[in-house]
């Protein structure tokens, strides 16, 4: 889905403090950003940040970053944010790519992959934010035990997250191929599938 170009989205979330275009002058001290030692849970690919707004919403003892980097979408997560005045979320411009240059070791304690490209050419599998290439990241910045979950509408790209994730030595907790909508945060995205009667997949992997 092409997202229509807004010319004001920089300027606005240039000037909201929730949004960090700068995340490497974080590294190794988010707690400090969030004026606590809560838990740090990441979602990477937030778009509209539907998920995460409502997680910090419901989970007010844990802090959350959200890292998109198409600021078209992002703009709408920053609105959200600022209208329900949380204070334990921020977005992050950047890409996943970059991680280790805005999370030091052992700062995150669990990554959420929603709905992520899945990329179906066996050339660009290498892009998949399940990829071994990212689980190597996400190793680097998570604590140890920290857990990965993961939600797509795409069952080949789901089997080939999971190989991903058992290849890499992770240790699988769920597999479900048909997750049921009270156990979802459904978003805008996530409803477009529901109302197809398509499966939503879910698994969640934890490193050892």
């Amino acid at each position: 889905m092409r997202l229509r170009h807004k010319p004001n989205a920089i300027p606005h979330m240039q000037e909201s403090p929730y949004i960090i275009f700068n995340p490497e002058k974080y590294k190794g001290s988010w707690n400090d950003l969030f004026k606590n030692n809560n838990e740090i849970e990441l979602e990477i690919g937030a778009g509209k940040g539907d998920f995460i707004v409502n997680k910090a919403m419901k989970e007010t003892d844990k802090n959350f970053l959200a890292l998109e980097m198409n600021t078209n979408a992002f703009v709408s997560a920053c609105k959200k944010i600022e209208e329900n005045e949380l204070r334990n979320v921020y977005g992050i411009v950047g890409k996943a790519e970059d991680l280790i240059e805005m999370f030091g070791e052992n700062e995150v304690s669990k990554i959420y992959l929603n709905f992520s490209t899945p990329w179906p050419k066996k050339r660009h599998n290498k892009r998949r934010l399940s990829h071994e290439n990212f689980l190597k990241l996400y190793q680097v910045i998570c604590k140890t035990g920290a857990e990965i979950e993961l939600k797509t509408d795409n069952e080949v790209f789901f089997d080939a997250s999971l190989d991903y994730m058992k290849d890499f030595g992770m240790e699988i907790i769920e597999v479900n191929r048909n997750l049921s909508e009270e156990n979802s945060i459904v978003t805008e995205y996530e409803r477009k599938f529901r109302n197809r009667n398509m499966p939503i997949f879910h698994l969640i992997g934890k490193f050892k």
